[in-house]
Formats: C-alpha cells, structure tokens, sequence
C-alpha cells in the first residue's frame, strides 16, 4: 500500500488516501525528501565562522562550501551564494555551473572579485559594505597615530640597540613644518562614506578638523564635504590626506603627480581604500625627493607587494599587508536583513 501512495500526487489524493498517506512512517521520510530536495538552497563560505543558528527557520536549507574549491555537484542548483575570501577559480566555476543562482551577498567592502568572475547580469549582488566601518576606521587611526607620534622609528632604533633622541625629551609644541599631532591637525578624508563617518569623530574628539571630499557635496555629521574640483583648494592646507577611495576607473590614480605637488612637504598620505587609487611611481618620487613627509600604505596595485616595488625602500613608507579590513562584523544581521527581503521580492540592501 506504501508503494502506491508513494506515487500517487498529493493534489489527486482523496481524504482518505491521504490520511493514510501521512499516517505511514515510510511516506514521511518520502515527503520530507522531497520537500527538502525542492528546497531553495543558501551556501555559506567556510573562510570565516558564521552563526550559523541565527540564520536558521528561513525558507532556505544552509549548506557550508569550500570557497577554495569548485562548487560540489549537490550544492549546484543553490540560488544564493554568500562569498567571503573566494579563490577566483572557485567563483569562475560558480559562475560556469551554478545556473540557478540568483542572488549574490558578498561579505566584502568592494565586490571586484565577485563582478569579474563571469557571472550573468541577472544575479543580484549585494555587498558587505558597513561590515568593515569600524575595523578600517580603527586601522587608519592606527596608521595616523604612528605618522604622528613615530613608532616605526621608535621600533627601527630598538632593534639597532639604539635610543631615538630625536623622538624624546622636550619638543616642540604643534610645529606648523610637522605632522606630529592630531591636536589641530588638518585632516582631509578623500571619499567620504560609511567608514569615514565612522572614523571622523575620533579624529574631532583629539582636535583635528576634519574636512572630506566627495562626489556629492554636503554636510555629513557635521562635517563639510566638499566636491573633487576643491582638491587643489585642500589639499595644500592638509597636514594628513586619508584615503578610502573605491577601485573603479574612475578613481585609478587618483593621487597622480599633479596632486601630489600639491600637499605640503609635511603631509602624509594614509590609503585604507583601494591601491589603484594611487600612481605609486609618482608617491616613490615624491617619497624620495623629500616632497611630502610619509605615507601610511594599507592596500597596493598589485598584492603581495612584489619585492622589485620601489615602495618597500622609499623613505618614510609603512607598508601594511591589507590589514585593515578582513574581519567582518556582524555579517549574519546583513545576511538576515537581505534574505527577508529577497524572500519577499523586495529591493535588497548594498545592491550593486
């Protein structure tokens, strides 16, 4: 009697076949088979630990993958790809075999990886913009504090067994030829979102002011932003240029040798962007012929920074591995916010 139920569709059976059906242990396993196999199906990465138990009682099954390797051939037909740190073979396959997929929610900042994998236009991509406001804020408050105060000197004379004299005992009070403060520093934020806002009120609450730069001018937090034709009105009154620029053409060698020329020689350049966004020949020479004070770099053109770049010699250059970012913070709440609202069929939030 099992085996003719188990043929039969549910929609064709009568009351009381289906009271049968229902009331035969073998016929549940059946329907809970098929009902999980038609299930829409969400893969998460394994390159970072998720709570996996707040994502739980969605419509969805959650199924982990290897973000290094291809897709397995069970997870295939899954129409929602979460993506953090994927290798670009395994987003190439993705997007090769995962015909089904339609939605896309990168953990990262800046999808590049994501949009130059292939994928067709018709999957949505969402990124994790705001999951990385506070670490890269807290990495370029870092970078400034030690253009100001040093500490990469300090470091360098203590493994030669030797004190920086320079560095200690009375010195001057805010020299106007100097970064070595943040007290009534001139601090230009170059691509004014999420984690400047977020970085801003703790450069204000030590003194400096603060002054950003944008596509759409405005006061944002009680910070003037002015629009990019004020960069030469700025830039030779900044003491710190931070940049949080994102990769596109249009911001590719943004920091050239005209703008360059601008900065005071005291300045400092800090990048918690992306590398693209400065011509790194011209912020050698600059470095070189003493035409700015230092840089602060987080992010470069190409990653690792090959031995052969000039970067790694240039005076008063601290390399940073792209250590700034890297830690997403509370990606299930973006996770979860954007699954309610693709269920629903509504706009998702950090949409491409």
């Amino acid at each position: 009697m099992s085996s003719l139920f188990k043929s039969l569709s549910l929609a064709k059976c009568s009351s009381r076949q289906l009271f049968f059906y229902f009331t035969s242990a073998a016929a549940k396993r059946t329907i809970t088979t098929s009902v999980t196999n038609n299930k829409m199906k969400l893969l998460y990465p394994t390159t970072l630990k998720l709570d996996i138990p707040s994502l739980e009682g969605f419509a969805p099954t959650l199924h982990a993958y290897d973000a290094k390797a291809p897709i397995p051939e069970e997870l295939i037909d899954a129409e929602i790809l979460v993506t953090w740190a994927n290798s670009a073979a395994n987003l190439s396959d993705a997007a090769k075999r995962m015909t089904k997929l339609r939605w896309i929610q990168s953990l990262a900042a800046g999808p590049n990886d994501v949009l130059a994998a292939g994928f067709p236009k018709s999957v949505v991509v969402t990124t994790g913009s705001g999951l990385h406001d506070r670490t890269v804020a807290e990495h370029a408050l870092g970078l400034l504090l030690t253009a100001a105060r040093r500490f990469d000197q300090m470091r360098e004379y203590q493994l030669q067994r030797r004190w920086p004299q320079h560095l200690g005992g009375p010195q001057p009070d805010r020299p106007k030829d100097r970064f070595t403060t943040l007290r009534d520093a001139r601090i230009t934020v170059w691509g004014y979102g999420n984690i400047a806002k977020t970085l801003a009120p703790h450069l204000t609450a030590w003194g400096a002011t603060v002054r950003g730069i944008a596509r759409t001018p405005g006061v944002r937090d009680g910070v003037q932003v002015h629009a990019e034709d004020s960069l030469p009105e700025l830039l030779p009154q900044t003491d710190a240029l931070v940049m949080i620029l994102p990769g596109s053409e249009s911001t590719k060698d943004a920091l050239n040798a005209e703008r360059l020329k601008l900065l005071p020689k005291h300045a400092w350049v800090v990048n918690v962007g992306r590398g693209t966004s400065i011509d790194e020949d011209a912020l050698a020479d600059a470095l070189e012929e003493g035409r700015i004070g230092g840089a602060a770099l987080d992010v470069f053109k190409t990653e690792p920074l090959p031995e052969s770049s000039r970067l790694w010699t240039a005076p008063n250059l601290l390399v940073s591995p792209h250590a700034a970012g890297g830690r997403p913070q509370d990606a299930e709440a973006l996770i979860a916010y954007n699954l309610r609202r693709f269920l629903a069929g509504q706009e998702l939030k950090n949409a491409v």
